[in-house]
């Protein structure tokens, strides 16, 4: 649990880490709108050299991106299954492309059970399905490491300033995103500590079925709960103690600047984003470029 990359803060000094946190966001979420327009493998191999071309820049161990991963495992394998054994063929065959490769394969069943089949539709669909899921994980946690709670609290709160006119408590649901988010690593850390300090006392986590072992986790669970509400706690009267009175009055030490650095990357996504919507729409009739990428 200590390995969990999402929500950690890896402070390196680059580009990417002093861009403007509002901009992160909204090409985060441009980034998230984008891989759900991806339909080919060529465009998937688009997003993952971007997330490694950011990566690279914002000076991150690849290593930590992948551990976002982890806790998503045994969702990507479900996903996976589902997709690979229940997905219907609806065509006699299925085109692979990659670039100027282009792979046409009969899509013949090789085997069936019931309404399970395993055929070439399948494992195509499945093996998209494993990669939209993997690309929306990197990009949020990219962000994550690559931004301090401070500033995407502020980033937050200055994309959702419009809705305080409709009396919106925008301060305060950036505030709740911003402790929610600190907060991952120290509750993965107490609970890895929790789980230590249990199997010291002979607690067996591993052996027995599943209502065993979540009989077991009861002495991990009970704990950590208390002492979650007992920090919530903790931190009210800190922040009482110090007048935090919400919004109202509140100044900012530091103002939100864009710079030019900000503009290039947006102009970059906005570039790939229009290349992939060619691609996928052929809006200015460029047929030639799907037929040969």
């Amino acid at each position: 649990m200590k390995d969990v990359a999402f929500g950690q803060y890896y402070p390196v000094p680059s580009p990417v880490h002093r861009m403007d946190p509002r901009i992160k966001l909204l090409l985060v979420i441009a980034y998230i709108v984008m891989i759900f327009f991806c339909t080919t493998y060529t465009a998937y191999f688009l997003c993952f050299a971007l997330v490694l071309a950011v990566t690279w820049t914002a000076r991150v161990p690849f290593r930590k991106v992948l551990r976002s991963i982890r806790p998503l495992l045994f969702i990507i394998a479900f996903t996976l299954i589902i997709n690979l054994f229940f997905h219907q063929s609806t065509q006699d065959t299925v085109t692979i492309s990659l670039y100027f490769w282009k792979w046409e394969l009969p899509d013949v069943i090789w085997a069936g059970w019931w309404k399970m089949s395993l055929n070439w539709t399948g494992i195509d669909f499945a093996a998209k399905m494993v990669l939209r899921l993997t690309l929306l994980v990197m990009g949020p946690a990219i962000l994550t490491l690559t931004t301090t709670p401070i500033e995407l609290t502020d980033g937050i709160e200055s994309l959702l300033k419009p809705l305080a006119l409709l009396h919106f408590p925008v301060h305060s649901l950036a505030m709740i995103m911003s402790i929610a988010l600190r907060l991952i690593p120290t509750i993965m850390e107490e609970t890895d500590k929790i789980i230590l300090a249990q199997k010291a006392r002979c607690a067996d986590f591993d052996s027995g079925n599943l209502f065993k072992k979540a009989k077991a986790l009861l002495p991990v669970i009970i704990p950590l709960f208390v002492s979650n509400l007992r920090r919530a706690d903790e931190l009210a009267d800190a922040m009482d103690s110090r007048c935090y009175r919400g919004a109202k009055g509140r100044t900012k030490m530091k103002r939100l600047r864009t710079h030019w650095r900000d503009w290039i990357a947006v102009l970059l996504i906005a570039a790939l984003f229009a290349f992939l919507l060619f691609l996928r729409y052929d809006f200015f009739g460029w047929a030639w470029i799907a037929a040969v990428i």
